[in-house]
């Protein structure tokens, strides 16, 4: 049983995982369980090329963005499980928590971030009453969203990233992933509003 898994290992799903693992000493957090479904196979990220990010240098590739997220995480927060090479094929909901079915495994989890990408090939059952055209992107692209507000689809149940209907702007994406952590982290902290920063 996991306290949340995130769905997605790209910007929004690696951004989340990084904020909610960098809160493993805060009383609040401690021993929460907490994983990350990081197929990245239809990733924007994969063919994307960085000039313009604060803090990337110069011709930072979008590939070398997602290994070197998945290192990053592994190395400072090994704490967080990633499950690799499995794909979400459908989500069913109870009352105290979700299951996960995958083309290999079944999880279950007390809250839930779909961080997908935003195409109309996302076809997780279980989520199709929340689909809609999405609101920011050229509509002969066909992009979809999942109805939300501030992220939150319904009770326990969060969207980051394109998929939530942000445009598919990596420091976008990336702030929507580390905006759903907060969220959480603040619903664990019994609704005081947290955040979390490393300082020298």
């Amino acid at each position: 049983m996991f306290d949340v898994l995130i769905i997605g290992g790209g910007a929004a799903g690696l951004s989340c995982a990084l904020v909610l693992g960098s809160a493993k000493d805060k009383p609040y957090a401690k021993g929460k369980h907490i994983g990350i479904i990081v197929h990245q196979k239809a990733s924007h990220l994969q063919d994307a090329l960085f000039n313009n990010v604060l803090g990337l240098p110069p011709n930072t590739t979008g590939a070398s963005i997602l290994n070197g997220g998945k290192k990053q995480l592994t190395d400072l927060y090994p704490h967080v499980d990633q499950i690799e090479k499995e794909k979400v094929l459908e989500i069913e909901r109870t009352a105290d928590y979700f299951n996960v079915n995958t083309n290999k495994n079944r999880y279950r989890s007390k809250i839930l971030v779909i961080a997908v990408g935003y195409t109309n090939l996302m076809r997780i059952k279980g989520l199709e009453q929340y689909k809609d055209a999405h609101p920011r992107a050229e509509a002969e692209k066909d992009r979809i969203w999942l109805k939300n507000t501030d992220h939150l689809i319904e009770d326990r149940l969060y969207v980051a990233g394109t998929l939530a209907g942000w445009r598919s702007q990596f420091a976008i994406a990336s702030g929507s992933g580390a905006h759903v952590a907060t969220d959480i982290l603040t619903l664990w902290n019994g609704g005081k509003h947290t955040k979390v920063h490393d300082k020298l």
